[in-house]
C-alpha cells in the first residue's frame, strides 16, 4: 500500500476512535449520575386529583344537606 492510502485510512480510524472515545465517556458520565425516581404521578398532577376529590366529597355533601333539609321543610309544610 502506498503513503497517500494510508493518510485517509488513518484519518478515518483516528476520527472513530475519538467517536467511540466519547461514547464511552458519555456512558460512565451518565453511569455516575443519581438515579432519579420516577415512581408515582407528579406533584402538580396528584395536587389536581386531590382537589377534584376534595370537591367532589364537598359537593355530595352539600346535595346530601340540602336534600335533607328540603325534605324536612317539606313535612313541616313550608
Amino acid at each position: 500500500m502506498s503513503t497517500t492510502t494510508l493518510a485517509p485510512r488513518a484519518l478515518v480510524h483516528r476520527t472513530v476512535g475519538s467517536v467511540l472515545q466519547g461514547r464511552d465517556r458519555l456512558r460512565r458520565f451518565l453511569d455516575q449520575r443519581p438515579a432519579r425516581g420516577e415512581r408515582g404521578l407528579s406533584q402538580s398532577t396528584e395536587q389536581a386529583l386531590l382537589v377534584a376529590g376534595a370537591v367532589t366529597v364537598g359537593g355530595l355533601i352539600a346535595a346530601a344537606v340540602i336534600a335533607f333539609v328540603t325534605a324536612k321543610l317539606a313535612e313541616k309544610g313550608l
